[in-house]
């Protein structure tokens, strides 16, 4: 069973229901969703799962997996990792 870690997030947190989670594997981007900041995997989840009608999450869903594989993105902002 995997260990959960302590999130420092202040906000409600969301699990990652099953479909988000196969069609980031089956888009090969679940590495670079893990690779992101908390807050971010958190955001994404919480914003397709609210939409209320399946089209909307379908969209909300691909424009996830987009930013995903370009790596450049964050909700249609740019972004880039912080340097260490």
């Amino acid at each position: 069973m995997k260990e959960r870690r302590k999130s420092r997030l202040t906000r409600p947190i969301h699990r990652m229901p099953a479909f988000i989670r196969m069609a980031l594997l089956e888009n090969g981007v679940m590495e670079t969703y893990r690779l992101r900041p908390a807050y971010q995997q958190n955001d994404y989840l919480g914003w397709i799962t609210r939409a209320k009608l399946e089209p909307t999450r379908q969209r909300r869903l691909a424009q996830m997996l987009d930013e995903r594989a370009r790596g450049d993105r964050y909700m249609k902002m740019a972004w880039r990792p912080k340097r260490s």
